[in-house]
């Protein structure tokens, strides 16, 4: 390849990824390290933790040897490491790279099946994030302090310590309490909504599936279907049909069973003709998502397969991995209302928080996860068929 010993890592990278796509794999896994020592070497650690991460999985995917990739990912998860604590050595720490930087080196040990390490640096993260958090609140800085205790709350779910993440759940119980009291001063129903559904998510760390997490529920969605209401009487069906999809599974979540289902067969109706006058003026994307959300109406019901059709012709408009987490998302707490299962509920709060992340991969590969679990299968097989995924 002419040229390429004057070239940096950008172009390195470049060339790598393109003899990777054309099959020269060989080639281009030599391009990529050598990438990944040029952005080291010029002493841009994110770019080289990047390379030497995706180095890693290209190995590992390529010959199925741990052994052969764990260099490179280990490199990858140092440098991040190296990154987290130049990041906590800032005046202000950026939450959205340090989020990045954990979530890498965790995943790095995630795939190396480093059960050991990924317990101590998921505690570590955890005890960054909750000190975060007190930091935050004592400065009245309710929406950082939300962010940095809801990931000290991941953390301390994936050590599985109790004490902590109860501890973390009472305090965003309060923050979220206070967020849902000042939108609905501001006039902001469905931040307030939305506000409650989390909370009481967090109700559900705490207390399990019972009175307490359903009432929050149930305050949810009632928030939820006033805000449609305000919605239709602007004129606007878009955020009224939104509210509504929302209102149906906030209520089904609160074994509210009736007004789930009345709500769901109206806005089914609402959606049919929103979905027709996108249609007519040709925009794919509102079409697309108002499909999507006929299909999670349907599917709260109990229409399956109507709701599969809906979401295969959603697909033919747009397709991406956020759609494909939202169905499984619609199964999922379908499946946890009807078995009043907490276990399955955190699993679908843990897919929505790495939706909210844009960790759409993530979110998905835990959907999925979640439903082969439940003895969904069967479901997830028409739901795969419905992506034309046999």
């Amino acid at each position: 390849m002419p040229g390429i010993g004057i070239e940096g890592p950008e172009e390195l990278e470049e060339h790598a990824i393109r003899s990777l796509n054309e099959g020269s794999v060989k080639e281009g896994l030599k391009l990529m390290l050598r990438a990944a020592k040029g952005y080291e070497e010029r002493g841009e650690k994110a770019d080289a933790a990047r390379l030497y991460k995706y180095l890693g999985y290209i190995l590992l995917e390529k010959t199925g040897d741990v052994s052969k990739a764990r260099p490179s990912l280990l490199k990858g998860a140092y440098l991040y490491l190296d990154l987290i604590d130049r990041e906590l050595s800032r005046p202000e720490v950026d939450l959205d790279s340090l989020d990045d930087y954990c979530f890498n080196v965790l995943e790095v040990f995630a795939r190396l099946g480093d059960e050991k390490n990924l317990r101590k640096y998921a505690e570590e993260f955890a005890a960054i994030y909750e000190d975060l958090g007190n930091s935050y609140k004592d400065n009245n800085d309710v929406e950082m302090a939300i962010r940095a205790y809801e990931s000290a709350y991941r953390y301390y779910r994936i050590i599985d310590d109790a004490d902590s993440y109860r501890r973390v759940s009472e305090a965003l119980i309060t923050l979220y309490g206070q967020v849902a009291e000042a939108k609905l001063e501001r006039g902001d129903v469905l931040g307030a909504a939305r506000a409650f559904y989390r909370l009481a998510y967090f109700i559900l760390a705490i207390f399990g599936y019972d009175i307490h997490f359903m009432e929050m529920m149930d305050t949810a969605a009632k928030n939820f279907e006033k805000a449609s209401k305000l919605a239709y009487s602007n004129g606007d069906l878009d955020g009224t049909t939104g509210a509504l999809v929302q209102a149906q599974y906030a209520y089904l979540l609160a074994k509210n069973f009736n007004r789930a289902k009345l709500i769901g067969l109206n806005t089914a109706r609402m959606l049919h003709q929103v979905v027709s006058a996108y249609r007519s003026q040709g925009d794919d994307e509102k079409t697309a998502l108002k499909l999507l959300e006929l299909a999670e109406a349907l599917v709260g019901i109990g229409k399956t397969s109507e709701g599969l059709e809906a979401y295969k012709s959603a697909l033919e408009y747009k397709s991406n991995l956020k759609m494909r987490t939202r169905i499984r998302l619609a199964f999922l707490k379908k499946h946890a209302a009807e078995n009043g299962s907490k276990e399955v509920l955190s699993d679908v709060e843990t897919v929505e928080y790495y939706l909210g992340k844009g960790r759409d991969a993530k979110a998905l590969e835990l959907a999925e996860k979640a439903m082969e679990r439940e003895n969904l299968r069967d479901t997830l097989e028409k739901i795969h068929e419905a992506e034309g995924v046999y």
